[in-house]
This record gives structure tokens, C-alpha cells and sequence, in this order.
């Protein structure tokens, strides 16, 4: 946890702070509910999830503002809710249906939804972070104030279209927030296993970007950095590269039963989960534990709520596989 910010949790009045907890609630639940879909054969092909990591994607996107816009990996459920994207066309787009963010068309690892600045989830390694240059490119053009985000792993840091995005942004002052779940593994190997330089943020040295390395656990800690990345955004001052220090409880994919992680480390981590930190910090400031747990049951009966008008919904026309394909 080297040079990882101090808590700043804090800083955010009590009912900001309900928010977030509530939004990490939401992901929990709606993460827990796909991979009981996927056991159960509804899910078409894999689906990859975030739980442990939900501080990340709320810290970070509660931080943005109206108009700015997102893009985020194959693990990014979370992301895209914590944008502001229903839940029962989220879950809907996952099972295929036609009532979907995106027809069912996109699945588990191609969620969008621009109504709320979800520029969308890759699978493509890497990819989105010369979408989000282009993103940030079109706001200077306009000459608008708005900022992208871009949430990646730690292994997309070896990938060529990381470096020449990096590259570009901060020779053309982009405002664009580079931000790294760094859950120390890319895919199936640990992160000393395919990097020479472990600590990723001196990855921004390179490009002369500012740079942060926080606590990814702790949602105020991420809030804080990404605000602040965000105001040099809009002031003008170029891009920032955030390295977020956080872990996946599960493993890399539904297929992955992440035997490959040495004895002890998921329970240290789980030690460090974000949704009880933010419980404990909350209680010890005044928050009734009856509110919280209140707060816990109202998110988790949304989601199931949510999940029953997805399955309601009808599977797409065959007509509809003809919609928005270019020939």
C-alpha cells in the first residue's frame, strides 16, 4: 500500500456518504444475482465480476458530473450502475432480452448505456483507452468543460494501446482521468509475474501526467482523488493517472475458481472489504445500526425487484439481429 492517500470519507456529509454505501449495496447485490444466473444457464457466454472493487466504480463516478462520460473494462458491471444505468435493463441486457440496455445485443461485457455517459464496457484489452482520448478530444473541440473516465487493469498497463494513449492525452492536455484497478492480477497471473515496474503509477513519470496512488477500498479515498483529478480536467491542466489499489474476491471469470492465489490472501482481503469499512465509518459516526441495515435490505430487495421485471420482459424478435449492423 505504498504512498496510498489517507481516508478522506469524512469529508462528504453523512447522507452523501448513505449514498455511496447504498450504490456498493446495489453492485454487491446485482453481481451476486448474475453469477446465480450464470449457474443457472441464463447468462449467454462468461461474465466477469467486480465484487470487492465496488469502492472503485462509486467513488470514482460519483465524482463526475453532468455531461462527462465513462469507459470501463469486461469487469464492469459496477461501473456502469455506478453511472447511474437501471438496474432491470442492466440485468436484462445480461440475459439477452430485448428490453436490454443495448437490445441484449452487447451482454455481460459490452454494457452501454449513453443516457448516462456509459461509453461503454471492452473486451478488448486496452481498446477503450483511445475511445476515451477521443472522447476527451471531442469536449476541447467543442469547447466544453467535460472530462472522461476510463477505469482499466493492471494488465492492460503492457499493453501498446496504454502507452500511446497515455502518450496522447498529456501531449494534447486531455481531459481524461486514466484510473487502474490494480486487484493484482491480470487474468490468472499475479502482477510481478508480467511487470517489471510493479508500482503502476510511476507508470505516468513517462508522459509527465500527474499521478495517484490510493487506498481503492476506501470510497471516499477515491473520491477525493478522482475529484481532483477531475477539477485539473476542467481547469485545463491535462490528464491524471490514478492507480487504485483494490482486489476481486472471485476469480477472473465465472470458469475461474482462482486456486492460483496463495493461502490467506482472500481472507486478508476480505478483511478490507469496502462495504463494511464504509458501514463501520458511518456507525462510528452517529449512523443508527438499524438505519444501516435498513439501508442494506432496501438495496437488495431493489435489485431483486429489478431482476423480476428483467426476466418478465420478452427475448428479442428475430428481426431485431438484422437492427444496427452495417453491411
Amino acid at each position: 500500500m505504498a504512498r496510498a492517500r489517507p481516508s478522506s470519507i469524512t469529508s462528504k456529509d453523512v447522507q452523501t456518504r448513505l449514498d455511496w454505501l447504498r450504490s456498493m449495496h446495489e453492485i454487491r447485490f446485482f453481481e451476486e444475482e448474475v453469477q446465480d444466473l450464470f449457474t443457472k444457464g441464463v447468462v449467454r457466454g462468461s461474465t466477469h465480476l467486480c465484487q470487492g472493487q465496488e469502492a472503485v466504480s462509486v467513488g470514482a463516478c460519483r465524482a463526475l458530473g453532468p455531461g462527462d462520460t465513462m469507459a470501463c473494462t469486461y469487469r464492469g458491471h459496477g461501473a456502469v450502475l455506478a453511472m447511474g444505468a437501471p438496474l432491470d435493463r442492466s440485468f436484462a441486457e445480461i440475459m439477452g432480452k430485448a428490453e436490454g440496455l443495448c437490445g441484449g445485443k452487447g451482454g455481460s461485457m459490452h454494457l452501454t448505456d449513453m443516457e448516462v455517459g456509459a461509453l461503454g464496457s471492452f473486451a478488448i484489452i486496452g481498446a477503450h483507452l483511445p475511445i476515451v482520448c477521443g472522447a476527451a478530444l471531442a469536449s476541447v473541440y467543442r469547447g466544453t468543460d467535460r472530462v472522461s473516465l476510463c477505469f482499466f487493469g493492471d494488465g492492460t498497463a503492457n499493453i501498446g494501446a496504454f502507452h500511446e494513449a497515455l502518450n496522447l492525452a498529456s501531449v494534447w492536455k486531455l481531459p481524461a482521468i486514466f484510473l487502474c484497478e490494480n486487484n493484482l492480477y491480470g487474468e490468472y497471473s499475479p502482477i510481478a509475474a508480467t511487470t517489471a515496474v510493479t508500482e503502476l503509477v510511476d507508470r505516468a513519470d513517462s508522459y509527465a501526467m500527474a499521478k495517484s496512488q490510493i487506498d481503492g477500498n476506501d470510497v471516499g479515498v477515491v473520491y477525493a482523488a478522482v475529484s481532483e483529478a477531475v477539477e485539473r480536467a476542467r481547469a485545463g491542466e491535462g490528464p491524471t493517472f490514478v492507480e487504485a489499489l483494490t482486489y476481486r474476491h472471485r476469480g477472473h471469470s465465472r470458469s475461474d475458481p482462482a486456486k492460483y492465489r496463495p493461502p490467506g490472501e482472500l481472507e486478508q482481503w476480505l478483511e478490507r472489504d469496502p462495504i463494511p469499512r464504509s458501514e463501520a465509518a458511518l456507525a462510528e459516526d452517529g449512523v443508527p445500526a438499524d438505519e444501516l441495515t435498513a439501508l442494506r435490505e432496501t438495496a437488495e430487495r431493489e435489485v431483486r425487484e429489478a431482476l423480476e421485471r428483467a426476466q418478465s420482459w420478452p427475448d428479442p424478435e428475430p428481426p431485431a439481429g438484422r437492427e444496427h449492423v452495417w453491411a
